[in-house]
């Protein structure tokens, strides 16, 4: 009888831990755009890439023994929604970190709520360098940043030698912000190239007042800083008015919009010959868990990963890392440990810069490509890779449309 008691006193215990371990997860916060006028499409890459990493992390026992739960907020790509999100998920949802951040006008109201409560915040996809520079040690960056692109893409106008060069960017701080600094960067690696840019309404549904211009004087380079779906608006009315892309003017896309599922569908004939910046190749080399994610998303979407799938599977891997490393979910045993941390993610390895300025908390190396598209409807896999991943640009594979 005694064994029996004792047995059923321990079954007792494993019952009760294992309901407290399934009523007690470990809850993280993803605000995204799930409706405009935010970039929707983002936001549902971004979802996509946290339900892949988090299945997996779960699958495998979870964090600490608990698992991830994730709690979603729409903040709709409006800066105001994503400082109301931030505080819902903070204070009502009690996360232990917030993420999925990849419009800079909405993170950078989302970081100051972040920052206030002292919670961590990873920063998906915000490229504004007003993100890192503000300094503050919650906030901890493993996407791209302004001063990245401009200084790839300055290299890469100065290599086409044109003498003429016209940006179209949206009135957003992700927007001004590249488009100031690619002027700046082009000072110094073109200066014999004329610059201007052209700041848009992201919002917007006709840009023909502004591309009607360029008709009667083409730049001998166009470049694109909008995201969809102004960047698709875009990009069709230049392409129908005969601006770019065409024997006289390249088109250049520094938003990174070349391999969002939606691209093809929405630019048809108007994407090819575009060049592109990028943050995402197959070609490029990734550790085998970059590949297993990239595998899992191909198999339920039915179409190759982009950047976003990865950048966001590593933000909510970052999260669980560090609480497993510092054995805790509090925030500052969480922050402390991502400020030191050698993390090796989905994209491989790296640890945060403490460096102020626009590499606070930064992967400062973070790699990138440029390549081609050269086929309408063509996958990322088959595209004209004019610079892989720290090497030089080989320009002359870049081709125009014949006049």
């Amino acid at each position: 009888m005694k064994l029996l008691r004792f047995a059923a006193a321990v079954s007792a215990v494993v019952l009760a831990s294992s309901s407290a371990l399934a009523a007690d997860p470990i809850v993280i916060g993803v605000s995204i755009a799930q409706s405009p006028p935010g970039s929707v499409v983002q936001g549902t890459q971004v979802k996509d890439g946290v339900e892949i990493i988090t299945k997996m992390i779960n699958d495998k026992g979870g964090v600490l023994g608990r698992p991830l739960k994730i709690v979603y907020e729409d903040n709709q790509g409006i800066p105001e929604k994503g400082r109301a999100a931030a505080e819902k998920l903070i204070s009502r949802d009690k996360v232990v970190a917030v993420t999925g951040g990849h419009q800079s006008s909405v993170c950078l109201a989302e970081i100051e709520v972040a920052h206030r409560y002292k919670v961590p915040y990873v920063n998906t996809n915000c490229w504004s360098d007003d993100v890192r520079a503000k300094g503050y040690p919650e906030v901890f960056n493993p996407a791209n940043y302004n001063t990245r692109v401009s200084s790839a893409m300055a290299d890469t106008i100065a290599a086409l030698k044109v003498k003429s060069v016209v940006a179209f960017a949206e009135n957003t701080d992700y927007g001004i912000g590249q488009a100031k600094l690619l002027g700046e960067f082009l000072k110094k690696a073109a200066p014999q190239t004329q610059y201007k840019y052209v700041a848009l309404d992201r919002a917007g549904k006709d840009f023909t007042p502004a591309v009607l211009p360029l008709r009667a004087s083409p730049p001998e380079l166009v470049v694109n800083i909008m995201l969809p779906p102004a960047a698709y608006i875009l990009m069709n009315q230049l392409y129908e008015q005969g601006v770019a892309p065409s024997a006289h003017t390249w088109f250049y896309d520094g938003a990174g919009i070349a391999d969002y599922p939606d691209f093809w569908n929405n630019v048809k004939e108007a994407g090819k010959y575009m060049l592109a910046f990028g943050l995402y190749h197959p070609q490029m080399p990734m550790p085998q868990l970059g590949l297993d994610v990239g595998a899992a998303y191909q198999k339920q979407a039915k179409t190759e990963p982009n950047r976003l799938i990865f950048q966001a599977a590593d933000s909510v891997l970052l999260i669980a890392r560090a609480i497993e490393e510092a054995k805790s979910t509090d925030s500052a045993a969480i922050i402390k440990t991502l400020q030191g941390m050698q993390f090796e993610g989905v994209r491989g390895k790296f640890s945060f810069s403490q460096q102020p300025g626009y590499s606070f908390q930064q992967w400062v190396d973070i790699p990138y490509v440029t390549y081609q598209l050269t086929e309408v409807g063509q996958p990322l896999s088959k595209t004209t890779l004019i610079q892989a991943s720290g090497q030089p640009l080989q320009i002359d594979k870049a081709v125009k449309p014949e006049k």
